[in-house]
């Protein structure tokens, strides 16, 4: 069973850290600049070995002044793809938070019909001093979006993080095994060679070498 999921949000809010985290338990602090890596693991579900698939995306962006998003024809295609879908907001970013509405209805056009999985991840939560978005408003929105909401940080909250992720693919799976082998949604898009986990370990090896420590085998 294939499971696909895509990470969507503003910038700056930890999409790829939060990946990360997920895949490996580790944090990484600094990235390259996001061209939308796909990832893939396998992973046992409910006593079920699955092959996970989570396509990392550019930012999304409000275009000025409105409530309107602006999306690149990747983040469309990933949107077309995908099974289930993580929207991301840094609590210290009120506009970040702002972005997941319009988002979200973006993504309604797209599947107007459909069952859409989803969770909704505030992120940084270990800097509650500049927190510009509230528990309460995060659970609100999940709530109207009809998704699960989890309040994480990926630097210090491995556990959280990846509890999130978990729900997320339980949930996803029931949802196909309910379809009775009737065609899934999204096509089979053809996409450039995925770095997948060993971009992950390129990555870890860079941030610890650019620190001066010796770089780790995952």
């Amino acid at each position: 069973k294939i499971i696909k999921l895509v990470v969507l949000g503003g910038s700056s809010v930890g999409k790829t850290a939060l990946v990360v985290r997920f895949l490996t338990k580790r944090f990484i602090g600094d990235y390259e600049a996001n061209t939308g890596a796909l990832y893939s693991r396998k992973f046992t579900i409910d006593g079920e070995q699955i092959s996970l698939q989570v396509q990392d995306t550019p930012f999304v962006s409000l275009e000025d002044d409105t409530d309107s998003i602006c999306c690149q024809e990747q983040i469309n295609r990933s949107i077309y793809w995908a099974d289930g879908f993580v929207f991301v907001y840094s609590i210290t970013d009120y506009e970040s938070y702002r972005v997941i509405r319009p988002l979200h209805q973006h993504i309604r056009k797209i599947h107007p019909n459909a069952n859409i999985p989803l969770l909704l991840m505030a992120n940084k939560g270990d800097l509650l001093r500049a927190r510009q978005v509230s528990s309460k408003e995060g659970l609100q929105l999940a709530s109207e979006l009809g998704g699960t909401y989890y309040e994480v940080s990926a630097r210090e909250n491995c556990e959280g993080v990846h509890e999130a992720f978990q729900q997320l693919c339980q949930e996803v799976s029931r949802m196909i095994g309910s379809c009775n082998g009737e065609k899934r949604r999204g096509l089979h898009l053809v996409r450039p060679k995925s770095p997948n986990m060993q971009d992950l370990k390129r990555r870890l090896k860079q941030a610890l070498t650019s620190k001066g420590k010796s770089a780790t085998t995952l």
